[in-house]
């Protein structure tokens, strides 16, 4: 699984090279009308604790936990703008994770490749700050699809033999900026997302129920690239 790491640049040299950046573009309104694509190379760093136990058949040792994998993957959102300020977005992509133990499971391999699909659609309110630079806040509902997990190493020890993530309605809420960097509709993006989403793990030991347990996902899904607008 791809590992994801941030680094920071020293001293003031980000914030310069964002005010450079923004001064220098030209402005680019965006019309009543406007389609804009963006292509984006996302983060996405999910937690995935337990926050409740259900049902336990074999006996979870003290201070059992868990947590989900991070994933890096290319994303694609849309955009509609019904009006110069106001939009509605949506993205499609979808995220491997596995989900491994800590604390008193620390170690185990639980669940292998489970597949999000997070179809997510935000309104967003856009801030024209002068000199193309245009930062927006959104919010709006998500609901994630989870499909294709399969046992892990260490539950299949104790016996498991099927594991199912629950689908689950949730929402996000969306931070970012826009930056234009010519006249003929070709733009920068950087987005950041807070999703609040939960799901139901449920192992199963032939027919028969062997843990379930309710969990936090809640990433952060963070994403950069390049936007197309017409």
């Amino acid at each position: 699984m791809t590992a994801f790491r941030f680094r920071a640049l020293g001293g003031a040299a980000l914030p310069l090279a964002l005010a450079s950046l923004a001064l220098s573009a030209p402005a680019q309104a965006q019309d009543a009308g406007t389609i804009q694509i963006k292509a984006m190379g996302t983060a996405v760093l999910p937690d995935g604790k337990i926050t409740r136990v259900i049902t336990d058949n074999i006996g979870l040792p003290a201070l059992s936990q868990t947590r989900a994998t991070d994933s890096v993957v290319p994303t694609v959102a849309v955009e509609y703008f019904p009006s110069p300020n106001f939009s509605i977005e949506t993205i499609c992509c979808i995220t491997p994770h596995d989900v491994r133990g800590t604390g008193g499971l620390n170690g185990a391999q639980l669940i292998e490749n489970a597949i999000i699909l997070p179809a997510t659609v935000t309104a967003k309110l856009h801030m024209d700050l002068g000199g193309g630079f245009k930062p927006y806040v959104g919010a709006g509902p998500t609901h994630f699809f989870i499909f294709s997990e399969g046992v892990g190493a260490t539950a299949a020890t104790l016996g498991a033999t099927d594991v199912n993530l629950s689908d689950d309605l949730g929402f996000a809420l969306q931070a970012g900026f826009d930056v234009p960097l010519n006249d003929g509709g070709l733009g920068l993006s950087v987005d950041a997302k807070r999703y609040f989403v939960d799901t139901t793990a449920t192992f199963r030991a032939g027919n028969a129920v062997a843990l379930q347990s309710r969990h936090k996902l809640d990433p952060w899904v963070i994403s950069a690239g390049v936007t197309f607008s017409f």
